[in-house]
Order: C-alpha cells, then sequence, then structure tokens
C-alpha cells in the first residue's frame, strides 16, 4: 500500500498501521480516509499530505 507524509510536521501515514487515534482502522486505504481526517501530529489537513516516493 502508499504511504503519505504530511508536508507540514513529516508525520507518515502507513495504511497497513492505519491510526488508531483517528479511527483509522489498519488496512484503510489514504485515498478511503474521511475529508474530514486530520494529522495526528500537528492537525494539518488530509490536503496537506503528499505521495511519498519510495
Amino acid at each position: 500500500m502508499t504511504k503519505y507524509v504530511c508536508t507540514v510536521c513529516g508525520y507518515i501515514y502507513d495504511p497497513e498501521v492505519g491510526d488508531a487515534d483517528g479511527g483509522i482502522e489498519p488496512g484503510t486505504a489514504f485515498e478511503d480516509i474521511p475529508d474530514d481526517w486530520v494529522c495526528p501530529v500537528c492537525g494539518a489537513t488530509k490536503e496537506d499530505f503528499e505521495l511519498v516516493e519510495e
């Protein structure tokens, strides 16, 4: 699965891990996260994330 990085603080959203504190189950693709989800570290919006080039 594809990872995304917060351009504000550098947090990396890993779909295999999800975001338990944000209610995002492991295995949830970034595209399937609700639009009102925010970065668990800095509160940036989903629009502030970019695809991680691996």
